[in-house]
């Protein structure tokens, strides 16, 4: 691994993985405890538009796609406040316009047709100096505001209507955490892929959970666990010539699937332990 940062490509991916760890353990948490995972799920998808949109009309990857992202974004949070008991039959739909409008535009695209896998999967190994200050920038950006806000998205996240009586503003709150899991998620789709960003957006924050005593360790126990699945994912990628994002996504999903297994193992042991200390005290 120490021999691959010897390429400048290498030490950027392994910046750009950092960076993208510390930005998902930190959205990626409040979607967790606020139970909006296949909400981020239909912003990804729906982000594919503003590639499409970006490619079509010859404009900047980056501000296009947020633009297009932040506007479905902003679309999906009022549904899902207006109409909470259609809200994933129409997430679904918006979803499935952004990916056809997408894939639409850019077969139309003059000229050369960017590769559609790079997006879908990721392409952490060409991620340029630029984006990785942009990462950087917008990264502080939403840690001073999660920080600002801190005990407001920690009343709403666990008990909206108590939040309410304390005169926190729910709704608007609300719109803000999705407008930043917009923006979250078109930083990370270059790492990780459209696909594949809600893996490393809620797989580090659930293993985490479990143990975290509070939201503030939960997203810095998700960052650290985010950071390890990068740095062992980019590694394998580079030992055995591998697609570096579904590499760190396979890492992430492998711990996953042990976590799951270890606490249904501890959770059988314990049930276990307590059913024989009870029949030693009735005997």
């Amino acid at each position: 691994m120490f021999d691959a940062l010897h390429f400048d490509f290498m030490r950027n991916a392994l910046a750009a993985g950092l960076l993208t760890s510390i930005i998902c353990g930190i959205i990626g948490t409040l979607v967790v405890v606020n139970r909006i995972v296949f909400l981020s799920g239909g912003i990804a998808h729906a982000a594919y538009g503003g590639i499409g949109l970006a490619f079509y009309f010859g404009l900047p990857y980056l501000p296009t796609t947020i633009g297009f992202s932040l506007a479905a974004s902003m679309l999906m949070a009022a549904i899902s406040h207006a109409a909470k008991h259609r809200v994933d039959t129409i997430i679904g739909a918006v979803w499935a316009f952004g990916m056809a409008v997408g894939i639409i535009l850019i077969d139309l695209s003059p000229g050369y047709n960017v590769d559609l896998m790079s997006y879908l999967f990721g392409s952490i190994l060409t991620v340029p100096r630029s984006d990785l200050l942009i990462m950087l920038a917008v990264g502080g950006a939403m840690l001073i505001l999660v920080v600002y806000y801190y005990q407001d998205l920690l009343a709403m996240s666990y008990d909206e209507e108590f939040a309410r009586i304390r005169g926190v503003p729910v709704v608007g709150l609300y719109f803000g955490l999705i407008g930043m899991l917009a923006v979250a998620i078109v930083l990370v789709i270059r790492v990780v892929g459209l696909i594949l960003v809600i893996a490393l957006l809620t797989m580090p924050p659930f293993i985490v959970e479990k143990y975290a005593k509070s939201l503030g360790q939960m997203m810095l126990g998700s960052s650290l666990l985010g950071a390890a699945f990068t740095v062992v994912g980019l590694w394998l990628s580079y030992l055995y010539n591998l697609t570096s994002g579904a590499s760190i996504i396979v890492v992430a999903s492998v711990v996953f699937l042990l976590s799951l297994l270890f606490d249904q193992a501890w959770s059988r042991f314990r049930k276990r332990g307590a059913v024989s200390v009870t029949t030693d005290k009735d005997t």
